[in-house]
Order: C-alpha cells, then sequence, then structure tokens
C-alpha cells in the first residue's frame, strides 16, 4: 500500500501589518507499486489501467519521420504490460483509430500476444498524408478512455508539425473539455513544431513537453514514457490547501521536479478547502509552493495559516501544517526561507526563458537581451547548470552574476526549443 508523507519548509515569522505566509511543501510517495491490470491503481476504489499512443499522420511527417514514429510506436507496444487496456490512433487533419482495427465492435483491447502483433501489423500499414487538427486527436482519444472504467489513462502524442488545419480556439476549447478524464505526455520531433501548443495540452492534462531532435530517438522517448507510466501504481492524488475564513490562496504551484501552476485548477472540497489535481504517482517526491494571505495579526499573535493535506481517492493520508507569526524581531522576520527563496528563482527562471524566447522570434531584441540575460543570471543563483549551458547555445555572457548578455546571431532552431521545452525543470534544493 502506498504510504505519502508531507514536510514543510517555511519562514513562519511575519513583521508587524505583513499578511503573505509562504511555504514549500515537500510531498513524498513510496510503496507505490506499479499500475497494473489485475489490481488497477493502489488506493483507488477504480481498476486498471488505459495507455494509448497517437501518432502524426499528417503529410509533414512523410519519409524519416513516419518510419522512426512507425517503429517507436511498435516498441511502445512491447513495454504495455499483458491486460493493460490500449489502443492506437493515427492523426491529421482527421482522427483514425489505428489498432483496434476500425471495423472492431471494442474501442480498446486488452494487451496480450495476439493483440500485440496485430497492433504492430497495423502500424507498420500507417501512411503520412493530410493536415494537423490536433484537437481531433483529443477528441478520439476521451472518446476512446471514456468507453472503459480504468482508473489511470495516459496519452502519449507525437507531432512534428504546428496545428494548422484548424483555428486555434478548437485546440484550446477541446483542451478544456478533456481536462480531468486522462494524462498526455506531448512530443514533438524535429523543428517545426510549436512548443507552446504542445505546452498548453501537457500543462492542462498533467503531463510533460519534450523535444526529440532526431527521429532515431523517438524509440527510447516513447519506451520511457510508457514505463513511467506504468510505474504510477497510485493512479489519483490531490493537493488539498484549507485556508482559515477571511483567508485568501494566492497560488499553489508544483515547483519540483518541474515547473507548473495547479492555481487555476481549483475545485472547492468545502467552503474553507481547495483541491488541485496533481495526476498519477510513482515512488518520488514533488514539492509545491504554497502562499497563502491571511489578516493582519498584532505583533505577537500565531495562527495556523494554512492546513496542505494529500488526498488519495478522496482520502487523506498526509498533511502539513503552515503557520504564521507576528513578530517586531528584523533578525527573525527577516530571514528567507532556503526552499522558499531557491523555487521563486526557479519559477521566475522559467518565465524569463519562455517570455525572452517569444520577444526574439517576435524580432524584440532589447527585450529578449533583458528576459535571457535575467534567466542566465538566475540559472547561476539557483544552481541550475542544465538552463545554464542551454542559454550560452542563444546568448553570449559577459557578466553572469550582473546578467549582461548578447543575443548570437543564427542561433540554431533546435536550440532555442531544447532550452524552451526544459525551462520548466528545475534543480531541487540543496539541503543538509
Amino acid at each position: 500500500m502506498a504510504e505519502f508523507s508531507a514536510e514543510v519548509f517555511q519562514n513562519e515569522f511575519l513583521s508587524d501589518g505583513a499578511t503573505d505566509v509562504h511555504a514549500v511543501v515537500s510531498v513524498t510517495c513510496t510503496g507505490a507499486g506499479a499500475a497494473t491490470a489485475d489490481r488497477g491503481a493502489a488506493g483507488t476504489s477504480a481498476g486498471g489501467v488505459a495507455e494509448i499512443v497517437a501518432v502524426d499522420t499528417s503529410g509533414s511527417m512523410q519519409g524519416r519521420n513516419m518510419e522512426a514514429a512507425k517503429h517507436a510506436a511498435a516498441v511502445a507496444v512491447d513495454q504495455i504490460p499483458d491486460g493493460t487496456l490500449f489502443a492506437i490512433i493515427g492523426g491529421s487533419h482527421v482522427a483514425s483509430r489505428i489498432f483496434p482495427y476500425p471495423n472492431a465492435r471494442v474501442p480498446m483491447v486488452a494487451m496480450e500476444p495476439g493483440a500485440r502483433y496485430e497492433a504492430k501489423r497495423a502500424i507498420g500499414s500507417m501512411t503520412a498524408s493530410g493536415g494537423t487538427a490536433i484537437s481531433t486527436w483529443l477528441r478520439l482519444a476521451d472518446d476512446l478512455f471514456a468507453t472503459v472504467p480504468a482508473a489511470q489513462k495516459h496519452l502519449i502524442l507525437l507531432t512534428d508539425g504546428k496545428n494548422e488545419s484548424e483555428p486555434s480556439m478548437h485546440l484550446d476549447r477541446m483542451i478544456v473539455d478533456v481536462m480531468g478524464h486522462f494524462q498526455c505526455d506531448a512530443r514533438g520531433v524535429g523543428d517545426r513544431w510549436v512548443v507552446e501548443e504542445l505546452r498548453k495540452i501537457s500543462t492542462a492534462l498533467l503531463g510533460t513537453v519534450d523535444l526529440i531532435a532526431r527521429p532515431e530517438d523517438i524509440a527510447e522517448d516513447f519506451s520511457a514514457l510508457v514505463r513511467k507510466s506504468m510505474a504510477r501504481g497510485v493512479a489519483a492524488v490531490d493537493l488539498r490547501v484549507w485556508a482559515p475564513q477571511g483567508s485568501q490562496v494566492l497560488f499553489v504551484k508544483q515547483v519540483a521536479p518541474e515547473v507548473d501552476d495547479l492555481t487555476g485548477r481549483r475545485t472547492e472540497v468545502n467552503p474553507l478547502t481547495s483541491g488541485y489535481p496533481t495526476g498519477a504517482w510513482a515512488d518520488e517526491t514533488r514539492e509545491y509552493h504554497v502562499a497563502v494571505r491571511v489578516a493582519a495579526k498584532p505583533v505577537g499573535s500565531e495562527q495556523l495559516a494554512a492546513r496542505v493535506q494529500v488526498a488519495v481517492d478522496g482520502e487523506v493520508t498526509a498533511s502539513g501544517l503552515v503557520k504564521a507569526k507576528w513578530s517586531d524581531d528584523s533578525t527573525l522576520t527577516a530571514r528567507i526561507s532556503p526552499e522558499v527563496a531557491h523555487y521563486t528563482g526557479q519559477a521566475e527562471l522559467a518565465s524569463a526563458i519562455q517570455e525572452g524566447l517569444a520577444a526574439k522570434a517576435a524580432g524584440d531584441e532589447a527585450t529578449a537581451t533583458v528576459k535571457l540575460g535575467r534567466a542566465v543570471q538566475l540559472a547561476a543563483e539557483t544552481g541550475n547548470e542544465e538552463a545554464t549551458s542551454r542559454l550560452r547555445k542563444i546568448v553570449e555572457v559577459e557578466n553572469e552574476e550582473e546578467g549582461t548578455v548578447r543575443l548570437k546571431r543564427n542561433t540554431a532552431k533546435l536550440d532555442e526549443m531544447a532550452l524552451d521545452t526544459a525551462s520548466t525543470k528545475t534543480t531541487r534544493v540543496r539541503r543538509a
């Protein structure tokens, strides 16, 4: 049986008149096990796991990308354990169910040797043609997932181009329609796809977005994604935040291993408690930055500012307390929690990279230089060596501490996309 624990890091001392309380809550899951067809995901009332692979079959995939994607889909099929419900989707300006075959009476089938063989045969027959309308891929995946009572539902989505065969509002509406129904890891191959499009999908659907620079690397990535999905033995976990009457939850953000703002996904558990979905879990640790605004109290007062809880299948399994104490001792109130400082910098780093690259793409070199310079400074301050390395491919660093940089000319688009997709990945705070 999975066990969760929660540990709170904060400076609980506030100066006279202060109202905002910040804390980093570290949540650890152990004993998650694996998501399997026979027992489902641990700690849930529903059982089973369902996996769908959606491969771009638009005309732009013609050639190496299509052959590599077909090989990768076949490799992914090999990684799906027997008994897992699965399906394969081909996506262009319309979505098609590749397997189970279109004439099959069942929308998804349980993996077994015969199904694995037939799925690979169906994948091998895929051809590239048409445009790209990703909303239709998500709709078909949602329709297929809706036919099975699985506790854990996961989609792998691969494209090599931008969503050009439909208005962007169609994709935006579809993302909202399917939120909470399944998780999605999105991957782009090559340099013709749009990072922000796939980030919208993966962020809303509690997944990841990443760049696959070379077609020959798709298979390894797909294999890793399926293994990771199958290692998530706890299907659905909510982070709950109780705050006292009259207070306001300013934000709830996952800050490790990636930055993901959960604030907009709030649901009401009761008038004083908000719930934020975090998706399926394996044996892992994730960290969350929680900010709450409370009414100011006289010096010497103290109160509980928030209670952060971990709920599995509606049952609270762990909790941590966020406290507030008002003091006129500046040596206490001026301290900043190392965890809060570190992850505040990491979140700002992600924003600075994304805004800097967007400005560069728009031809606004002045803004791009300022933003990417700030990113260089933040990467150094927070010890994010990967971000520093990627940034140096885009800018010439004159002074790392001051964030003084010059934009490089003729940078490779793949380098910019690699920096963009990796911008939300964070380094953990170093603790004694």
